[in-house]
């Protein structure tokens, strides 16, 4: 079902379930209020008729006579007088008889002093009424031809009413929540033109303050995030591409002219070098590329544990300088960890591992000296790792691009190397949940800042 459909059906059950809980009220304190004020009325009427009996002193007979010839008395009562002893003084209509008093009843009415009841149609009362010392009991009874016609007229006119308005609710509730659900059926609309070939489209804004506008800002922050996932997709093919095509043709073409020419063994031993070199390139970009994809993985995917980031900074120093000769890396604590809890963090150990190599490296291959200095600090909760060389530095234009993957700054004639390092290591900095940072200085040096939370 439709969300309009549905707005329009609870809207209409909502109004539906008041009107009716306000009709209700209004039927039954007018019923309430017609039976209180008739009691009342009757009780007068009664009191009247019982002066006309024991004050004006008229005859029995000459009431009964005015009772018999009134039929058309807006209220037909039939009153009957008692002594306290049950004895009936007046009655108007002792054959008919409505209320049939029962001794009981006058025991009743002396104890209580007044009661009323309802018998059949009849609402009837009955009390004590004092006169000149001495008391008397009397009943009345009667029904309310006009006011339960009222009543009923008053019924006819609230279910009427009800229904009606429950009609028209059902129709304005469709048209306003079709209203109201209009910028979604356009934004629907605008939705459906959306595809792969044309991502820089965005939703109308009309008011950015509603629930509906901040949809809309909501989906166009979406499919900007889309757009640059297309983006970089097309990018990394790119670069992928290149990457591998070079090595590739290069490898080729060795190859093809050692083939075609007879040449010593020297030089087809050059011409295996090359390729070798060419190959061993193509490696590290497949394993480079590999560690990226499991560094995009979800955190929830990658297996963490408590690991001591001194010992993984020891077998990255240990793998960076065995594989590298000529590389220096150094390790310094500025200050003592208070716990071993300041040194651990959870994280996984491979993961950092290769961000701490791919770090090292970049401080050896861009200085003079090949040297990377590593300092380790605690701030509060945070362990804090430097990565500095002395190197040539990085161009300030450089540094915002740094971590995408494949940029390579204006100093990458100085080194070889593929543009994926640094994009991996922020990766994984990423997934431990910590903070990288760069400064940078042309010919001076360059550091790398590590912040994680330790255990």
């Amino acid at each position: 079902m439709k969300i309009r459909y549905k707005l329009s059906l609870l809207f209409t059950l909502l109004f539906a379930v008041i009107i009716s809980g306000f009709a209700f009220f209004i039927y039954f304190s007018s019923a309430e209020n017609r039976e209180e004020e008739y009691y009342k009325r009757l009780r007068q009427l009664a009191v009247t008729k019982t002066n006309l009996l024991l004050d004006a002193k008229v005859e029995p007979g000459v009431l009964q006579t005015i009772y018999k010839n009134s039929p058309g008395s807006l209220f037909q009562e039939e009153v009957a007088v008692y002594d306290t002893d049950f004895q009936l003084l007046y009655h108007d209509a002792v054959n008919i008889d409505k209320i049939k008093e029962t001794r009981a009843m006058i025991a009743e009415i002396v104890s209580k002093g007044e009661i009323q009841f309802n018998q059949g149609e009849l609402q009837a009362v009955g009390f004590l009424y004092r006169y000149k010392g001495a008391d008397y009991v009397i009943t009345a009874a009667a029904k309310d031809e006009y006011g339960l016609i009222k009543l009923g007229n008053l019924r006819f006119i609230l279910i009427l009413s009800a229904i009606g308005s429950i009609v028209l609710t059902v129709f304005a509730g469709y048209f306003f929540a079709k209203h109201a659900l209009k910028p979604v059926a356009d934004m629907v609309d605008e939705v459906e033109e959306i595809t792969a070939k044309n991502l820089d489209l965005r939703l109308k804004v009309e008011n950015s303050k509603d629930e509906v506008g901040e949809l809309a800002i909501t989906f166009n922050r979406m499919l900007d995030r889309i757009e640059n996932s297309f983006d970089a997709q097309k990018e990394f093919v790119s670069h992928i591409s290149h990457e591998l095509r070079t090595p590739l043709a290069t490898v080729i073409a060795e190859l093809e002219i050692s083939q075609n020419k007879e040449r010593s063994t020297v030089e087809y031993q050059k011409a295996i070098e090359l390729a070798l070199t060419d190959a061993r390139k193509l490696a590290r970009l497949s394993t480079s590329l590999l560690n990226l994809a499991n560094a995009s993985y979800d955190q929830a995917e990658i297996s963490f544990k408590e690991i001591r980031l001194d010992e993984v900074l020891l077998d990255a120093r240990t793998e960076v300088m065995h594989n590298q000769a000529g590389y220096q890396v150094n390790i310094i604590f500025d200050q003592e960890a208070e716990d071993d809890d300041f040194i651990s963090i959870q994280g996984n150990e491979h993961l950092l591992k290769l961000a701490f190599i791919n770090l090292m490296e970049n401080n050896c291959k861009f200085s003079e000296n090949q040297e990377s200095v590593v300092s380790i600090s605690y701030y509060k909760e945070k362990t804090i790792l430097r990565f500095s060389d002395q190197g040539i530095g990085i161009a300030e234009k450089d540094i915002q691009n740094l971590f995408k993957p494949f940029y390579r700054g204006n100093n990458k004639e100085y080194a070889e190397g593929n543009g994926i390092g640094l994009a991996l290591t922020k990766k994984i900095v990423d997934l431990h949940n910590g903070e990288i940072l760069l400064t940078s200085k042309e010919h001076e040096g360059t550091t790398f800042i590590l912040i994680l939370n330790h255990v």
